[in-house]
């Protein structure tokens, strides 16, 4: 038996939700940098101060999944009671978050606002696959996209449209504008509303009903379990070695101190896989260790395939993430001075880039993906998007009117829409339905690790080269991005 058909409103309905933690989302984007050096960052600590947002996501997503995959609370659901408790304290977070005065509190609160998103948001890409049958997965994920593109839009264009309103769109060295503060209390409030309609408004298919449709049959933890005791501890050592390799040669090349985390993370995996190996050799089979590590190496191909695709696209959005507005200020509209009149309206023009670029989005997913992925392929449709995004950020290098910025937007605003729904939509149809929360958690692994390098390790060459030069971090953003639409070259199109 097969999942009923969802009308388009229960498409709408299932992904709500994802508009207002986009909100969230583009407001911290947009504005983290902006608020950052408010408060006293230099363009080479960006990087570091960023490091938080990734790392949160490495670490909750995995967790999320494996556990939204074993939550059932009868009529609360599954994976609802996680987009809830994420809105709340994210909600929190985006209502405390201007009143920052301290550089530290700022990046304490950006880890803890980023670790709530992660909360609300994991579970939703492993909701659309619960709910919808595999010919809605597309369409599915489309109107995901296209709400998160209006969510974006919307906290994108929030302290433009504060400040149009006469709202002050400047502060003294040490203080947030008043945009920007009411720009965040009204994303948290967004949020809240938004991610309640979703929990309300849709009614979960319960273990029984799952396994009616053959998704609930076997969760196959035994197999993973058994392959992970068979591994030897040697592929566990030599993580351990590269990471204490990577920590020891920050010192002698000169490398940012931030380079120690990704040191330290590289060996942590060495250590948590070596420890979860032992426990499955032991036969403790309740702990989460083993089930994550397990189910990490034990990816379907398809996985591993659009995993490398997944960390060159990533890359290159995290690069824009933090240097488009200093790149922006800079070329577009000549100021690198943060409490300057000037550098407040460059700071809000990328506000409505954003906007912009999430428009696009928003369209191209709701009418352009579904038709054109009907007809040449999910896979061949995702390069195209890919590499329309590379030629998007190398016009950054030739670009000098803010107006004009806008045809780079377009060009990134068509590869964001492909993002956030083609890698899913192909994953939706190859995973087993019983392991969709960790797996989707565990591919967003390869969101954030591509984060992680670039706040460790960008830092260090802008330094470098280019230590007054932002906009050659764009010319990197452009290769890796051309880089992930060859990677899809070996990835197979899914079945119907």
């Amino acid at each position: 038996m097969d999942k009923p058909r969802q009308s388009f409103g229960s498409l709408i309905n299932i992904s709500f939700g994802f508009l207002g933690i986009q909100m969230g989302f583009a407001l911290q984007n947009g504005n983290m940098s902006r608020i950052m050096q408010a408060l006293g960052a230099s363009l080479d600590d960006l990087p570091a101060l960023w490091v938080a947002a990734p790392l949160t996501g490495l670490l909750v997503q995995p967790l999320i999944g494996h556990f939204s995959d074993r939550t059932w609370l009868g009529r609360f659901g599954r994976r609802r009671p996680y987009f809830l408790a994420g809105a709340v304290l994210a909600a929190l977070s985006l209502f405390i978050m201007p009143l920052a005065h301290v550089l530290l509190f700022a990046a304490i609160m950006l880890w803890i606002l980023d670790a709530s998103i992660n909360i609300a948001m994991e579970p939703f890409r492993a909701f659309v696959g619960d709910m919808l049958r595999k010919d809605q997965h597309t369409s599915g994920y489309a109107v995901q996209t296209a709400l998160i593109g209006i969510g974006a839009v919307a906290g994108s264009l929030l302290p433009d449209l504060f400040a149009q309103l006469n709202i002050s769109n400047t502060a003294p060295e040490g203080s947030i504008p008043d945009t920007v503060k009411y720009s965040f209390w009204v994303g948290g409030a967004a949020m809240l509303l938004a991610v309640g309609w979703t929990v309300f408004k849709t009614r979960e298919y319960s273990p029984e009903e799952m396994a009616a449709f053959g998704g609930e049959i076997s969760t196959g933890n035994e197999t993973t379990l058994r392959a992970l005791a068979a591994r030897g501890f040697g592929s566990s050592l030599v993580w351990i070695v590269a990471g204490l390799s990577i920590a020891f040669a920050v010192e002698p090349l000169k490398l940012e101190k931030e380079v120690y985390l990704l040191g330290a993370l590289v060996a942590g995996y060495g250590l948590a896989s070596l420890i979860a190996i032992s426990l499955a050799r032991s036969g403790r089979e309740d702990n989460v260790l083993s089930h994550i590590v397990g189910d990490f190496s034990g990816m379907p191909t398809v996985m591993k395939r659009l995993a490398l695709a997944q960390f060159f696209s990533w890359s290159a959005l995290f690069i824009m993430w933090i240097y488009t507005t200093p790149v922006v200020t800079q070329y577009a509209f000549g100021t690198t001075d943060v409490t300057s009149e000037i550098y407040g309206r460059g700071a809000n023009w990328v506000g409505r880039l954003f906007a912009i670029q999430n428009g696009v989005a928003a369209i191209g997913a709701l009418l352009v993906l579904p038709w054109l992925a009907k007809r040449i392929g999910k896979v061949r449709t995702h390069m195209a998007c890919l590499l329309a995004g590379s030629a998007g950020f190398a016009s950054f290098l030739l670009i000098r009117d803010p107006n004009l910025l806008i045809l780079s937007e377009i060009g990134l605003g068509i590869a964001w829409a492909s993002i956030l729904a083609m890698p899913y939509a192909i994953l939706a149809s190859a995973l087993p339905q019983q392991k969709l929360g960790i797996y989707m958690g565990l591919f967003n692994v390869f969101i954030v690790v591509p984060q992680l390098l670039v706040a460790t390790v960008m830092g260090t060459v802008l330094k470098a080269y280019f230590p007054t030069e932002p906009v050659w971090t764009m010319a990197f953003a452009a290769i890796v991005m051309a880089l992930a639409a060859v990677a899809m070259i070996r990835v197979d199109e899914p079945r119907p």
